[in-house]
């Protein structure tokens, strides 16, 4: 097994098997390309040059290196042509009848020694590696779509895997350019195992109609800096793959957040699979192009209809960096903002840490120093909430305990002016709770700002059951001026963003807490494979672990759903003080300043 794999049989020519040749061809293996279709066989020829032709183009590749490609690339539609190959790699479809009937007649074909890699993303490359006569050979090989611009490869081994095998399988991925992660054998295996929980959390938000499908992805992509929504990565991916690789994660867990979320049942039963087909959650210009067009489900230009209210002044209560951020973000709007604190003095200290973040800006040529002055100059602090006497808009954002913040909306009742609409920026309170310390429930409702506030263009709207419409339409207005992106949302835990969120962060400390894989292997993956930003650890460090744990509790409080429950490794570090980077030790260890 340690002979270089030069020769790579490729079984499966679709869309990723075409992939992973090109990518073989030009870092200099020889490819055998098999696929029982001779169309699907010279539709990957043609993608590939297509795709080298456009590398010449951007002038990654001379004519030279591409003709070297292409004559490295030979098709077959019969899979005796693996014999020569020192590894084969099966793309087939997720399918155990199919992919196990490859698995057998390749031991009949290739030599004792040749290296078996399965691509799959849902199956048990365990039961594959069975149907073999030599399992100690079969691991998993799983590429991420579009193979050539994915840098991670997770390498799976089984309990029957000869350690030489995934050595030489691993060498390869690195000679290929790629990142490979280490991972055992269960379904999802570490990126989609994570990714498809968040997919389908997200699929079943939509179909409670909690949030339109535009709004979910907005949220996910401006709330966490995510490339795509969860909803247009599903008709990517393909919402029947989504649903398979669902069921082989329930089919081991039993864990209620992987059971396929019935609309991706009725989707695919009923043909609309995403891209590939045309529809899925959006609609698409033809099958296969990624040009969403309207539909049914398209929000109307104009929004909801209602008029507002007039909104000239606004009271920011708090003195944090969230109320100092929020008072910037109304001031920069061209608003009139009294910024309240318990005393004079925090007050003073806002005003002056919104002035050091103005200076920032101008540094940076984002503004001039007229316009950072005049900005300054629009924020009045002040050190009784009395204040607040003629604001249009008064906004919390004071510490995240129910009590005060319900202590805080009882005095706005008294202090502001009949009319004036009153607002929390909760994270993970009911919003509700906060109207009813009030005696004008209607006008109250919820602006989740994202922190930092003047570089986050999300806002989460939360209209209560008794939040009036007028309220809603005037809080909406008010995001556009202050050139913020709202999405609305009902009022329970989590909102979107953090209910989407968290989920999938504690299902990673439970990977981590299982000894699956390690912490570095995980923000790898989901950096590598899924596009995010942050991995999972590192953004808990930079949360908090204690005000991660705070949300995953009130979402367990909230959906009694036993998958929700905190991860006891969570619970145990939050316990000994260590909450992330503000204490130098959470799940890393950071120097302190």
């Amino acid at each position: 097994m340690d002979t270089p794999l030069n020769t790579v049989a490729v079984i499966g020519l679709g869309t990723m098997g075409t992939g992973i040749a090109e990518v073989l061809a030009r870092a200099g293996r020889e490819v055998i390309g098999i696929d029982i279709s001779e169309e699907a066989a010279a539709k990957a020829v043609a993608a590939i040059e297509s795709s080298t032709a456009r590398e010449v183009r951007r002038e990654r590749l001379t004519e030279g290196e591409r003709r070297d490609v292409l004559a490295r690339v030979r098709t077959f539609t019969d899979l005796r042509a693996a014999a020569d190959a020192d590894l084969v790699i099966e793309v087939a479809p997720e399918s155990y009848e199919i992919k196990q009937q490859i698995v057998r007649e390749l031991d009949g074909v290739v030599r004792p020694e040749t290296i078996i890699a399965t691509g799959t993303n849902a199956l048990s490359v365990t039961r594959l590696a069975a149907e073999s006569q030599r399992p100690e050979r079969v691991l998993g090989l799983h590429f991420f779509n579009p193979a050539p611009a994915m840098k991670l490869v997770e390498v799976v081994s089984s309990v029957l895997t000869a350690p030489a095998a995934v050595a030489s399988v691993t060498d390869l991925a690195y000679a290929l350019g790629k990142e490979p992660v280490a991972v055992g054998d269960r379904p999802g295996f570490v990126a989609d195992g994570l990714l498809f929980g968040y997919l389908n959390q997200a699929a079943a938000m939509y179909e409670a109609k909690y949030a339109s499908r535009e709004d979910i992805d907005a949220a996910m992509k401006l709330g966490c800096g995510l490339p795509m929504g969860p909803l247009a990565l599903l008709d990517l991916i393909g919402v029947d793959t989504a649903r398979t690789v669902l069921d082989a994660m329930y089919a081991e867990s039993q864990d209620r957040l992987h059971a396929p979320a019935p609309i991706l049942k009725q989707l695919s039963e009923a043909g609309l699979t995403g891209r590939k087909s045309g529809r899925g959650f959006y609609s698409y210009e033809e099958p296969g192009s990624s040009v969403v067009v309207l539909d049914g489900l398209t929000p109307l230009e104009g929004g909801q209809g209602h008029d507002g209210r007039t909104v000239r002044s606004v009271g920011v209560a708090g003195s944090g960096t969230m109320a100092s951020g929020i008072a910037e973000v109304f001031a920069k709007g061209g608003y009139a903002v009294v910024l309240a604190a318990r005393s004079e003095e925090k007050a003073e200290k806002a005003k002056a840490r919104i002035g050091k973040s103005l200076s920032r800006s101008v540094e940076k040529g984002r503004m001039t120093p007229e316009a950072a002055a005049a900005t300054l100059e629009r924020i009045t602090p002040a050190g009784t909430y009395d204040a607040f006497a003629d604001v249009d808009l008064a906004l919390e954002a004071v510490a995240e305990d129910l009590e005060i913040k319900q202590q805080l909306f009882a005095v706005f009742d008294k202090v502001c002016k009949p009319g004036a609409i009153l607002a929390t920026t909760t994270s993970s309170l009911p919003v509700v709770a906060c109207a009813r310390a009030t005696s004008r429930p209607g006008d109250v409702i919820g602006m989740h700002f994202f922190n930092p506030a003047p570089a986050m263009k999300l806002v989460e709207v939360v209209r209560t059951v008794l939040t009036a419409d007028d309220v809603h339409a005037t809080v909406r207005e008010v995001c556009a001026t202050i050139k913020k992106h709202p999405v609305d949302c009902g009022d329970r835990a989590g909102f979107i963003v953090n209910a989407l969120l968290f989920p999938y962060l504690n299902n990673a400390i439970k990977m981590v807490q299982e000894h699956y894989a390690t912490l570095d292997d995980i923000d790898a993956a989901m950096k590598l494979g899924g596009g995010y930003p942050m991995g999972p650890f590192e953004l808990l460090d930079v949360v908090g672990l204690d005000v991660s744990l705070a949300i995953e509790k009130v979402l367990h409080r909230e959906f009694r759903d036993p998958g929700l429950a905190p991860a006891p490794l969570l619970e145990h570090l939050v316990a000994a003080g260590c909450l992330g980077r503000k204490t130098g030790r959470g799940f890393r260890e950071y120097a302190r300043r």
